[in-house]
């Protein structure tokens, strides 16, 4: 999650659909002259274009490719998957926030129409309203063996598309608590470890519902890939708690890193590869997957309906897949590798800075770690609705 939840006053359709919960707010459309959302298997697919034109579309978040070091136009990785299959990458980083592109995107999916684009990358709480639509086309795993033979089995099966039939990680990472050591002078540990009274003011949460959720249950010992609503309304109890108490300074999107960086802010819910670029100008910056759990998490990569490229974008899909070039992906950008099989190639690297990176857990999350992570179970339209109303009225938006 390179980039995490913006706000504005308009009332546009955008926020129509965020304030309701995107998927909630289509069917509660449909009865007042908006076609039906849902689209069947049928009407998905167009004819595919790939052998005849050998180009495709991706929409994805920016920052969140390897570019090169003298020239940040160029993608080494893009340009060797061009080079070698001859097809044109048009690659666009125009998705600063999933709700936002969500809206962006659905009047064109809801009629039945082409996005314009052959992928697109959204974190996997957005996919899941994206699968449960309709709106995306299983894929050719035939077409794809690096993934079948490569993807990590811990993100193999989220509720929301078991197989990953639809979807693809194309880079993953862990919710959980980033804070400064010598600063607080003790270690933390655990999640309630946040509420301690010598970090009264000084904690932060992140203020998204799909982002922050989920590391508090766990924190309340809770199963997170089948959690129940009164779980939520007990974090929901908590946390107003803590916000009363003046224990809570603020609900934060990535800008938390600010206030972390600044002393302002002792401990905070972070992201795993936040922490490792804060950690390369200030050691004393740690992360911690809590004992009683973290939440790991995807942005993944789907192909939309009417794509008209779908094989080549199966291909490009399958190319960082590839052991070598996730590699290269996971060396740029620093968050946790889809493909554990990279591990290998990076230790092999003849850059001792490189090579390091294949012992950092939070890119290869060692055995131990690997067993306190689990993927959060999606938040069913039904639910959405009354969950955001009482996460918003708390954190304030």
């Amino acid at each position: 999650m390179p980039q995490t939840s913006s706000r504005t006053s308009a009332l546009s359709r955008r926020s129509l659909l965020a304030a309701l919960g995107g998927t909630a707010a289509l069917g509660a459309l449909t009865g007042c002259g908006v076609p039906a959302a849902y689209v069947g298997p049928g009407d998905r697919a167009v004819a595919d274009e790939s052998a005849a034109d050998k180009k495709l579309k991706l929409a994805n978040w920016p920052l969140y490719i390897d570019t090169d070091d003298d020239d940040p136009n160029r993608r080494p990785t893009l340009e060797a998957f061009e080079k070698r299959t001859g097809i044109s990458v048009d690659y666009v980083e125009e998705i600063n926030d999933n709700d936002e592109f969500f809206g962006k995107i659905s009047p064109a999916l809801m009629n039945h129409q082409s996005t314009g684009r052959d992928l697109i990358v959204t974190s996997d709480w957005m996919c899941a309203r994206f699968v449960h639509l309709g709106w995306v086309q299983e894929m050719d795993r035939a077409a794809q063996p690096n993934v079948a033979a490569h993807l990590d089995p811990l993100l193999r099966a989220p509720a929301f598309d078991k197989g990953r039939r639809f979807t693809v990680p194309w880079q993953s990472g862990i919710t959980g608590i980033a804070y400064n050591r010598r600063k607080l002078g003790r270690e933390i540990r655990h999640v309630k470890d946040l509420w301690s009274s010598d970090l009264k003011g000084r904690v932060t949460l992140l203020s998204g519902l799909d982002e922050a959720f989920a590391l508090l249950m766990q924190g309340n010992g809770v199963d997170i890939t089948r959690w129940t609503a009164d779980d939520f309304h007990r974090v929901c109890d908590q946390v107003e708690r803590e916000v009363h108490a003046g224990q809570i300074r603020r609900f934060t999107g990535n800008d938390y890193t600010k206030d972390l960086v600044s002393g302002d802010v002792l401990a905070c819910q972070a992201y795993s590869g936040d922490v490792i670029q804060l950690q390369a100008d200030n050691p004393d910056i740690h992360f911690l997957v809590p004992e009683e759990g973290g939440e790991l998490w995807a942005d993944s990569l789907m192909i939309p309906d009417r794509a008209r490229h779908k094989a080549n974008a199966e291909r490009l899909i399958d190319y960082y897949y590839d052991p070598a070039v996730a590699a290269r992906l996971a060396a740029w950008v620093n968050y946790v590798c889809p493909v554990p099989a990279a591990r290998e190639i990076l230790a092999a690297d003849k850059d001792k800075d490189t090579a390091a990176l294949a012992d950092n857990t939070l890119i290869f999350p060692d055995t131990e770690m690997r067993s306190r992570l689990a993927v959060a179970r999606d938040i069913t339209s039904e639910e959405r609705v009354e969950f955001a109303k009482r996460w918003n009225g708390i954190v304030g938006l």
